[in-house]
């Protein structure tokens, strides 16, 4: 019975029904069916569902459908993590009010000139997209009024919490009139979100679409065990032979999105990068050329990739692994949307098994190896590339007179077949349609992916952390900056959660002292990672991270001192007797720097 459900049949007026008809969607989706009619009757609503699932139409829609078209002041704000989602949103409300007079839309957000914003709120737009830091800065500076304000939206509010918004979008929402009606729509429901909801919300009716076999996205998913060449040789070698329209390679940090891109554009691609260090101009430019078909492939750390909806994207590669799982789930969401098909390729380096562990146990299957493309299955890749480039240049006009330029250059004695091997040898450029056999390489077997065998001492490590959902190794570090650099631990996890791009329901126990800080991390952290972080800069002052130890839960969880309370205290684990100890081997005391951090 629900399957046969149409937009008709949700109560909406009918500017939106011909709208929505005109952009060719007949049937709403699951998340649609149950948020519309909540919205409609003025309810609050909790929305949990992954990326693709349809949350945009679900809130704008029935909101939309309510803005008083005489009552020129923001009725309406919705709040974005980053510039693209809500630019993506904005241009989303404009296609399903373009058949209403009255309604304007203005977007808000960092790297837009003010005075382009200042002009659109003067002329009295009544729905405000944005981010949180933006829309906060209007706000202090008196130039957005939400005194009279009747709908606000938190889409995507995990990702807000990752990216260290959560105080702004707090701040906010403690500017709003009392009365007035709250979407928030989320992927997963950490307990700060859960806290948002419990203080801001009205008895919100809650919806929660699972994924499953019906309305999951059709995404074909491998992983490759980096093992034998370097991750760069692999990525080329894959390029290569998949078949693809457009792809986004993810990266894990800026500077790796340039590295990946200069070898790809090296190497015939026609790719770029996409990062936060960019303009917003040069940012909508680039995904503009991979709409167009300029541009094949984009490079991106996930912030930049957020809200991107591109039809000719069918090949999603993770270059470096995401430290949390959720952030794999967005990603991927970028292909395979709307019903489309789509193919998802994973890297997993050897200290990164338990983090691929953390992405099945979230999809609920196992991703399937594949092999690297050998020397033989790229020649013949090349090979047939060649034939068809050959194939259609026989289609030309002027070949006939190339055929006289040939009787002139060569003479009867030399064999036809002679001459033709050379202008191969010549034409094939870079790309070899001769290969060397690969450098033979062990075979890894399935469960082969770095493990160690269980032992009492890798038991140890194990534990469900409090407040962090499943048990989760954790590492601990420490960086240089404390609390007489005014430091606060939301600055740190800001700075990890943006310069990691990890989800900051898995940075755990951060614990201040006068001069440093100690942080647990997931254990498998990349190398290269803990030397970006080393160059982060918290308050202006560089991290410094450096690995201290794998954290043992006996000891640790448990200890009074878990908040950083108390001043000047050394190393996480130096209170008590094994501080004693720890201070004994190291020659130190407990408000002195132990000499050397050792790996334990």
């Amino acid at each position: 019975m629900t399957d046969k459900i149409t937009f008709n049949d949700l109560g909406l007026p009918e500017f939106i029904l011909k709208a929505v008809s005109d952009l060719g969607f007949e049937t709403p989706s699951p998340i649609q069916q149950a948020c519309i009619p909540h919205l409609l009757n003025g309810k609050d609503v909790l929305g949990m569902a992954q990326t693709g699932s349809g949350k945009t139409a679900a809130f704008s829609l029935p909101l939309l459908a309510q803005i008083d078209t005489e009552a020129k002041h923001p009725q309406m704000l919705v709040m974005a993590p980053t510039r693209e989602l809500a630019i993506q949103v904005a241009d989303a409300c404009d296609q399903f009010i373009k058949h209403i007079q009255g309604i304007r839309v203005v977007t808000l957000y960092g790297g837009q000139r003010y005075d382009i914003q200042l002009r659109a709120l003067k002329q009295g737009a009544q729905v405000v997209v944005g981010t949180p830091g933006r829309i906060l800065d209007h706000i202090r500076r008196g130039t957005l009024d939400l005194s009279e304000l009747r709908f606000i939206v938190l889409d995507e509010a995990d990702e807000m919490l990752r990216m260290g918004f959560i105080d702004d979008v707090e701040t906010v929402m403690a500017e709003l009139p009392e009365h007035h009606q709250t979407a928030l729509f989320s992927a997963t429901m950490p307990e700060p979100i859960r806290r948002i909801t419990k203080r801001f919300m009205n008895d919100p009716q809650e919806v929660k679409i699972k994924v499953n076999n019906e309305n999951a996205p059709d995404i074909e998913q491998n992983c490759w065990y980096v093992h034998g060449v370097r991750k760069n040789e692999a990525l080329l070698r894959f390029l290569e032979v998949e078949d693809f329209d457009a792809t986004i390679i993810f990266a894990r940090t800026k500077t790796a999105t340039l590295d990946i891109t200069e070898l790809l554009e090296k190497n015939g691609f026609r790719s770029a990068a996409l990062n936060g260090d960019m303009t917003q101009q040069l940012r909508e430019q680039t995904l503009d050329r991979l709409r167009n078909g300029s541009l094949d492939i984009v490079v991106a750390t996930d912030v930049a990739a957020r809200g991107i909806d591109i039809e000719r994207i069918s090949l999603v590669v993770n270059y470096d692994i995401p430290l949390d799982a959720e952030s794999y789930v967005h990603r991927i969401g970028r292909t395979g949307r709307a019903g489309r098909s789509g193919r998802a390729l994973l890297f997993v380096e050897p200290r990164e098994h338990r983090l691929l562990r953390n992405i099945e146990h979230l999809m609920k299957k196992p991703i399937n190896e594949v092999e690297l493309p050998n020397h033989l299955i790229l020649q013949e890749c090349r090979r047939k590339k060649f034939v068809a480039k050959i194939t259609k240049q026989l289609e030309h006009h002027d070949l006939e007179q190339y055929r006289s330029l040939l009787e002139d250059l060569f003479t009867a004695d030399q064999d036809q077949e002679d001459i033709a091997a050379a202008m191969l040898m010549l034409l094939q450029g870079k790309q070899k349609l001769i290969l060397p056999p690969d450098p033979p390489m062990e075979k890894r077997r399935r469960n082969d992916r770095g493990e160690r065998r269980d032992n009492p001492r890798s038991a140890e490590r194990r534990g469900e952390r409090k407040g962090y959902g499943n048990p989760q190794p954790m590492d601990l570090y420490r960086i240089e900056v404390g609390r007489m650099d005014g430091v606060e631990v939301r600055h740190i996890v800001g700075a990890i959660a943006n310069e990691g791009d990890i989800n900051s329901r898995y940075i755990g126990h951060i614990k201040l002292y006068d001069d440093y800080t100690t942080v647990e991390l997931p254990q498998g952290m990349p190398k290269e990672l803990l030397q970006q972080f080393g160059k982060t800069r918290v308050l202006n002052k560089q991290m410094r991270m450096s690995f201290l130890g794998a954290v043992k839960l006996e000891g640790h969880r448990n200890n009074d001192d878990s908040r950083g309370k108390r001043k000047g205290r050394g190393n996480d684990f130096n209170h008590g007797e094994r501080g004693r100890k720890f201070n004994e081997k190291n020659n130190c005391s407990f408000n002195e720097k132990p000499r050397k951090e050792r790996r334990s």
